[in-house]
């Protein structure tokens, strides 16, 4: 398969000695770009997380390279065997199994290897899930913060969790299928059952789902829903009328200057619960 090469880099590609980090899709195997193909057809070396993954692309767009594995299980072992590659003039791509790498896999140290070898590291963007989900999910999509997977050490992801209740930006998190359920169950406890939610499943592919509203309703859902495929949670930020965040200095600086001008204490209170946006109790706790 003929390739056009792209024109608008500001050399050749690829180019000698250079890391590629190559954004491949998360679903439909149309999203890859042009330029993408044109990396791993031509580069010395494919790293891939699975050669099975990535040979499927190659059938896809008809071209065969060398392949090496590249994962959490082997990692330590293949960076110097790249770096000394990318040292010798070789090209080098690095892909996932879906997606851009170094987002929750050990791209990550690759990256930051071959960064301190001093060889240079160019990016082909592509599909990201956790975007892919947030700009679809109609959640603040301005200011976000991406969790990937929680961490399984209960202190940890107690930590975290209970961020997340408090997030006044867009919360991002990656789960497996067999794993979502009591992560539903333990956003309930920490954010509310009302928390607006998105649960989007098998992205860019021909069943893509978009499950949501709020905590409740796609626990409800799940429960008559067998859950298949990766998932990407979106939650919506906490609700400013309900934020714990307000400085009880000034909360109770305006409680007594309403006092003094006149208010009893439990109208002082009712005022500012409904100015704030929070409960009575808050307030008249603060005298």
């Amino acid at each position: 398969m003929n390739i056009k090469q792209p024109s608008s880099h500001k050399n050749p590609e690829p180019e000698s000695s250079v890391l590629y980090i190559v954004g491949t899709p998360i679903g439909n195997l149309s999203d890859l770009s042009s330029r993408a193909i044109n990396i791993l057809k031509n580069v010395s070396l494919i790293a891939c997380e699975d050669t099975r993954q990535t040979k499927k692309i190659m059938n896809k767009f008809e071209f065969t390279n060398n392949l090496i594995s590249f994962n959490k299980h082997n990692s330590l072992k293949k960076i110097p065997r790249i770096i000394n590659d990318l040292n010798s003039g070789k090209s080098v791509a690095l892909v996932s199994d879906a997606g851009m790498p170094s987002i929750c896999d050990p791209g990550e140290d690759l990256v930051k290897n071959v960064r301190s070898n001093g060889s240079n590291i160019i990016c082909i963007p592509g599909p990201c899930a956790a975007l892919t989900a947030l700009v679809s999910s109609g959640l603040p999509s301005s200011k976000f913060i991406f969790e990937g997977f929680l961490p399984k050490k209960k202190s940890q992801r107690e930590k975290i969790l209970f961020e997340i209740s408090k997030n006044e930006k867009t919360t991002i998190i990656y789960e497996s299928p067999h794993r979502l359920k009591k992560l539903l169950n333990e956003l309930k406890i920490y954010c509310g059952g009302e928390r607006e939610i998105q649960v989007s499943r098998e992205l860019t592919k021909k069943f893509e789902e978009h499950i949501g509203n709020d905590i409740n309703n796609v626990i409800k859902t799940f429960q008559e829903k067998e859950v298949i495929g990766e998932l990407t949670i979106v939650i919506k930020v906490i609700k400013k009328e309900s934020n714990l965040l307000i400085n009880k200095s000034d909360l109770k600086k305006e409680l007594n200057e309403l006092i003094k001008a006149g208010l009893s204490l439990s109208a002082a209170s009712k005022y500012l619960a409904k100015k704030h946006g929070i409960k009575k109790s808050e307030t008249y706790n603060l005298n």
